[in-house]
C-alpha cells in the first residue's frame, strides 16, 4: 500500500510540478518555431528533442501538462458538484419514484460516452477546452452520482441516523452533517479514478480535434501531430505518450494506496 501510494503520489506530483512550473517558465517559447532544427532528437540544447516545426518538447509538454490536467480537473469538479447531491437525495428517498427517475436519468447520460457527449457539443458550439470540459463533466456526473448513492444507502440504517431523524432532523441536514463526511473517503479514491480517466478523455479529444485548440498545446493534440512521423522522429510521439501513461497510472497507483490507507476494513485486516 505504501509502496503504490508513494510512487503514485510521486508520478502523478511529477506532471503537477510540471503544469505549475510552466506557468512561470519553460526552456523555451513554445511559440518560437526554428524550422532549421525541426525534428532533432534529443540534444544539450533541447532535452527531449524536437517537434515538426522546430519548437521545443519539454516545453511543449510542460504547457500541456497544464493543460490537460486543467481541463480534467474542472471536469471532475463538475461531476462532483452535481453527481454527489443528486447521489445524496436519490438515497434519501431511496425505493421512490423520485429516486427511480434521478438513477433513469443518469443511466442515460452514462449510456453516452463523453467522445460522443463531445461531438455533440461540438457540433452546436464548436471544438475547444471548455466544451471538452463539459463533454467528460457530464459523463462524469452519473459516476458520482452512482457511488454515492450506493454508499449512502447502507447509512440510512445505522442507530445514529435513526437517531438523528428521531431528534427532527430533516433528510437533507442528516445528509449533509452525518452521511457526505462518511461518504468522503470513498469520494477522495473515486475522484482520483476518474481524474485519471479525465486526463485520458482530453487526451482522446484533442486527439481527434475536439479538445484544445492551435496554439494552445495538449498531450492529446500532440500526439495527433507525431502520428505521421513516427518512422522518422520517434521521439516526438514517445514523450507525450509516455507523460499520459505515467500520469494516469500515478493517479490509479495512488487512489489504489488511498483506497488501502483510507478503508478501516483493510486497516483492521493489516
Amino acid at each position: 500500500m505504501r509502496v503504490s501510494l508513494t510512487l503514485g503520489l510521486l508520478l502523478a506530483g511529477m506532471a503537477l510540478a510540471l503544469a505549475l512550473v510552466s506557468a512561470i517558465w519553460t526552456p523555451h517559447d513554445i511559440q518560437a518555431m526554428a524550422l532549421a532544427d525541426k525534428l532533432n532528437p534529443p540534444s544539450p540544447k533541447h532535452w527531449l528533442g524536437t517537434d515538426q516545426f522546430g519548437r521545443d518538447i519539454l516545453s511543449m509538454l510542460m504547457v500541456g501538462a497544464r493543460t490537460t490536467i486543467a481541463v480534467a480537473l474542472v471536469a471532475v469538479g463538475i461531476g462532483m458538484a452535481f453527481g454527489v447531491p443528486l447521489g445524496l437525495w436519490a438515497a434519501a428517498v431511496s425505493g421512490s419514484g423520485l429516486d427511480q427517475a434521478i438513477m433513469r436519468g443518469n443511466d442515460l447520460i452514462f449510456a453516452f460516452p463523453s467522445l460522443v457527449i463531445a461531438i455533440l457539443i461540438t457540433a452546436v458550439f464548436g471544438p475547444s477546452a471548455i466544451n471538452a470540459i463539459l463533454a467528460i463533466g457530464i459523463f462524469n456526473i452519473p459516476v458520482f452520482a452512482r457511488v454515492t448513492r450506493a454508499g449512502a444507502l447502507p447509512l440510512w440504517t445505522l442507530d445514529y441516523v435513526r437517531a438523528a431523524r428521531i431528534a427532527g432532523k430533516g433528510a437533507a441536514r442528516i445528509s449533509l452533517e452525518h452521511l457526505l463526511p462518511n461518504l468522503m473517503n470513498l469520494l477522495i479514491v473515486q475522484g482520483t479514478i476518474q481524474f485519471s480517466l479525465g486526463i485520458l478523455a482530453e487526451a482522446g479529444l484533442s486527439y481527434v480535434g475536439l479538445g484544445a485548440q492551435p496554439p494552445t498545446p495538449s498531450w492529446g493534440r500532440m500526439l495527433a501531430e507525431a502520428q505521421t512521423l513516427f518512422a522518422i522522429a520517434p521521439h516526438v510521439a514517445i514523450f507525450p505518450g509516455l507523460a499520459i501513461v505515467l500520469t494516469v497510472l500515478g493517479l490509479n497507483l495512488a487512489g489504489d494506496g488511498l483506497r488501502d490507507a483510507l478503508d478501516p476494513r483493510l486497516r483492521r485486516a493489516r
